[in-house]
């Protein structure tokens, strides 16, 4: 990468750091047309052609829904694949950022909405999984400027099951099969719940630590400006100043405490 020009990196041509990781300069270099953002848009593309393969012909033909679950199957997969290539040969977009949540949630929501209307799944399931994804982007969103909480096993170990769920529901399964899948879903809507609860949990201590490290950094800086004021005006209006920011981060942290 190093001296190409900013037409062949889809960036601003800024020099990427050297020692391996890149800046976030070269990080934003990244074409908006790169493999990782190409599958994600497969999949947002394959979200409508699904919901018309599963419902087709009253959304009750065996040979229909297959086609739907090997649409299904092929989001799933790329779903795996977009975001690996992504962090792995550097081609994190602003777009692959929001859009990959985006079409996840999509073709997931849109599978268990058309298989709740058709009868297969109660809508209670479906509520549960949605309200969870959708309550957790919120708290995302919450946190974000405090860190971000990297995926767990148990995520992971919930997308699996999901999509192995929503899989055998789609296929028109009967007999022993037509049971196996209650029992799946059984399993991905407990690691649904368990997995949400532990986000919250996560993103309430991630909130309060972050509070706690603007009151430190605020009132470190009010101590370094009083011992290196000078005597005075200017170094008495530099201490009041750092003073204030302290008690504005007090009191900041106390209204987020009170919306608790």
């Amino acid at each position: 990468m190093t001296g190409a020009p900013a037409s062949a990196t889809g960036g601003s041509g800024a020099t990427p750091v050297r020692g391996g990781k890149l800046g976030t300069a070269a990080v934003n270099q990244a074409s908006l047309w790169n493999i990782a953002n190409l599958l994600t848009m497969a999949r947002l593309v394959l979200v409508p052609g699904f919901v018309m393969l599963l419902l087709h012909n009253g959304g009750y033909d065996p040979a229909w829904r297959s086609f739907a679950w090997a649409a299904f199957a092929v989001a799933m997969i790329t779903d795996l694949f977009d975001g690996h290539l992504a962090r792995t040969y550097n081609l994190v977009t602003d777009f692959g950022k929001i859009a990959d949540p985006i079409a996840d949630k999509a073709i997931m929501g849109a599978a268990l909405i058309c298989l709740s209307y058709l009868g297969d799944l109660p809508w209670w399931v479906t509520g549960v999984i949605l309200f969870r994804e959708l309550g957790i982007t919120v708290l995302r969103f919450w946190v974000i400027r405090h860190g971000v909480i990297p995926a767990s096993r148990g995520g992971k170990m919930k997308t699996l099951a999901q999509g192995t769920a929503v899989g055998m529901y789609v296929l028109a399964l009967t007999g022993p099969l037509a049971t196996l899948r209650f029992w799946v879903m059984a399993v991905a809507v407990v690691l649904t719940v368990v997995t949400g609860l532990d986000y919250v949990r996560q993103a309430v201590v991630l909130r309060r630590q972050g509070l706690a490290a603007e009151r430190s950094a605020a009132a470190q800086e009010a101590v370094e400006a009083a011992a290196e004021a000078p005597r005075g005006g200017e170094g008495a209006e530099q201490v009041s100043g750092a003073s204030d920011r302290v008690s504005g981060a007090s009191g900041a942290r106390g209204a987020a405490e009170a919306e608790r």
